[in-house]
């Protein structure tokens, strides 16, 4: 199934502490490759139960799959991913 991505306002704040580029290169792949493997994607556990994570590089990308939506809660790198 594909899905339609949309983003939480506080993904913006997320991207702007990342170098553009390397942020530029995450929406892409994002765009390319969410959509179609959402579903296959690892379920977090604990605290983030019900929620789905996706690599790209050191990011992590920490989302909900809600009926035909993708919604993306954080982009974060991976040692930041998973605190507060």
């Amino acid at each position: 199934m594909t899905y339609s991505i949309t983003f939480k306002k506080s993904v913006s704040k997320d991207l702007e502490k990342i170098d553009k580029s390397e942020a530029d290169r995450i929406l892409t792949k994002l765009a390319a490759e969410l959509p179609d493997k959402a579903d296959s994607l690892p379920e977090l556990k604990g605290k983030y139960a019900g929620l789905r994570k996706y690599r790209i590089g050191n990011y992590r990308i920490i989302f909900a799959i809600v009926n035909s939506t993708i919604l993306i809660t954080r982009i974060r790198h991976r040692k930041k991913a998973y605190r507060n």
